[in-house]
C-alpha cells in the first residue's frame, strides 16, 4: 500500500504558501481536507517532522485502500500544513487561519502539549473536531473541551515506571525503596511538568529522597549545571524530560562529562536517536514509549504493529528505529476515517459525536475516549537501550540490565 501522500504544504517552507492562495473548503471535490499547525522549525522540529511523516503515511495507506466512504461515495484524504515554528502564539494564529481562511473543519493536532494547549481553545471556539497524537499533558483533559480527542496515553505515566523499577531493585536486595536518591531535570513546558508530577507522586509513595530537582534551560542546549551536581551527589537514578532536543543534549553531555548513574530514564530517546548518536552513553537508558512494534495489536487498514512499522520504514528509509510519535500520528488519521464512515456525514457535530464513540483496536493499540477526550484504553511501555543500540521491552526489574553497563 504505497501511494504518494497528498500534502498541500509540507516541510519548513510550509508557511511560505502564498497568503493570497486559493482558500480550501472542508471537502474539495473528492478530497477531505484535514488541517494541522505543526512544528517544522524551532525546538520541536525533530518530533514535528516525525509527526508529519506519520500523518502522511496514514493518508497514503488509507487513500490507496479506497479512501473514506461517506454517503456512498469514496473520498481521498489530504492534509494542509503550516509551520508553527514551535511557538504557541503562532500555532494558535495558524489554527485560526486554517479554520477561518482556509475553510478547514477537521484538525489534526500539533506536536507537544504546549502547542496543543495553544490550539485547543481555537478549535473549541469554532466547534472543529481535533484528533491529536502528541499532546499528552493531563491538564488538557480537565478543561471541559468537547472537540478535543487524543489517541495517546497521558503524560503523568511517562517516567513513573522508572521509579517503580528503582524501588523493585531495592526490594530485590532486601532494602527499603526509601533509600533511593533521585535526581530530576525537566523542561518547564506543560508536558514535562506533568511528567514530573507523575514522578513526584511515585517518589512520595515510596518515601524516596529527591537530591536534585532542576528546571532545564528554555533552549534545551545545555544541562551541564545539572550534570555537574549529578557527578558530585551520585544519585541512584536520574530522570530527564526535555523532548527530543533535551534528550539529545542529555545524552551528548552525559557522554562528554562522563556521567555514570546506575539508572537513567529520559523521554524521547527514539525521536532524538540517542542510541545512534551516543551509543556508549545511552547504553542502559530507560525510555518510555507510547508504542512498540512488537505489540500484539492489529487492524484491517495497517495490519499488525510490525507490518505498520515495516511499511513506514520502507517509505522513510532514514529510520532504523521508528519513533512512537509517527505511529500515534497515523493512528489519529485512522480515527478520522472510522469516524467519518460511522457518521456518514461531513457535519462537524455529527463527526464529533462519532469520534467520541470510537472504540477500536489498531496497530497502535486500543483506542477508546473518555468523556474528557483522552484515550483510556492503552498503557505506556518502558524499554531499555542495549549495547548494540536495540530496544528491549522492560516489564519487570528482571528484564533490566542493572546497573547500566557503561564504564568511564
Amino acid at each position: 500500500m504505497k501511494l504518494k501522500a497528498l500534502a498541500l504544504a509540507t516541510g519548513a517552507a510550509a508557511l511560505a504558501v502564498s497568503v493570497a492562495g486559493t482558500a480550501l473548503a472542508k471537502v474539495e471535490g473528492d478530497t477531505i481536507i484535514l488541517g494541522s499547525s505543526i512544528s517544522l522549525t524551532g525546538k520541536y522540529a525533530t518530533n514535528g517532522l516525525h509527526t508529519q511523516r506519520g500523518y502522511d503515511y496514514a493518508v497514503k495507506v488509507i487513500n490507496e485502500a479506497g479512501g473514506v466512504k461517506v454517503g456512498g461515495k469514496s473520498y481521498k484524504l489530504a492534509v494542509k500544513y503550516y509551520d508553527d515554528e514551535s511557538t504557541p502564539a503562532r500555532g494558535a494564529q495558524l489554527a485560526e487561519r486554517l479554520i477561518q481562511q482556509d475553510g478547514v473543519e477537521y484538525m489534526l493536532g500539533p506536536y507537544s502539549s504546549g502547542m496543543t494547549k495553544a490550539i485547543a481553545p481555537v478549535s473549541e471556539k469554532f466547534g472543529v473536531p481535533m484528533v491529536e497524537a502528541e499532546g499528552a499533558s493531563r491538564s488538557l483533559f480537565t478543561q471541559g473541551y468537547k472537540y478535543l480527542f487524543a489517541v495517546l496515553s497521558t503524560s503523568e505515566q511517562y517516567l513513573s515506571t522508572a521509579i517503580d523499577l528503582a524501588a523493585a531493585e531495592r526490594k530485590k536486595n532486601f532494602k527499603s525503596p526509601s533509600e533511593v536518591r533521585v535526581a530530576m531535570a525537566f523542561e518547564g513546558d506543560p508536558f514535562s511538568m506533568d511528567v514530573r508530577a507523575g514522578v513526584v507522586d511515585k517518589i512520595n509513595e515510596y518515601g524516596m529522597k529527591i537530591v536534585i530537582d532542576d528546571q532545564l534551560p528554555a533552549d534545551l542546549s545545555d544541562m551541564s549545571t545539572t550534570l555537574t551536581k549529578v557527578k558530585a551527589l551520585r544519585p541512584d537514578i536520574l530522570v530527564i524530560s526535555g523532548h527530543s532536543k533535551g534528550a539529545a543534549t542529555a545524552a551528548r553531555q552525559i557522554d562528554e562529562m562522563k556521567v555514570n548513574v546506575p539508572m537513567i530514564a529520559l523521554t524521547h530517546c527514539e525521536a532524538a536517536k540517542v542510541q545512534e548518536k551516543f551509543p556508549n552513553a545511552s547504553t542502559g537508558f530507560l525510555c518510555p514509549t507510547q508504542w512498540v512494534e512488537t505489540l500484539s495489536k492489529s487492524d484491517a487498514m495497517f495490519g499488525s504493529a510490525a507490518e505498520w512499522n515495516d511499511g513506514f520504514k520502507a517509505d522513510n528509509p532514514s529510520y532504523t528505529s521508528v519513533p512512537y510519535q509517527s505511529a500515534q500520528a497515523s493512528a489519529a488519521v485512522y480515527v478520522f476515517k472510522e469516524a467519518f464512515e460511522a457518521a456518514n456525514s461531513f457535519d462537524k457535530d455529527a463527526l464529533r459525536d462519532a469520534i467520541a464513540a470510537v472504540e477500536m483496536e489498531t496497530f497502535y493499540g486500543d483506542i477508546k475516549f473518555s468523556e474528557a477526550g483522552n484515550n483510556i484504553a492503552k498503557p505506556m511501555f518502558m524499554r531499555q537501550i542495549g549495547a548494540d543500540g536495540s530496544y528491549s521491552l522492560v516489564e519487570t526489574f528482571a528484564d533490566m540490565s542493572y546497573p547500566r553497563n557503561v564504564t568511564y
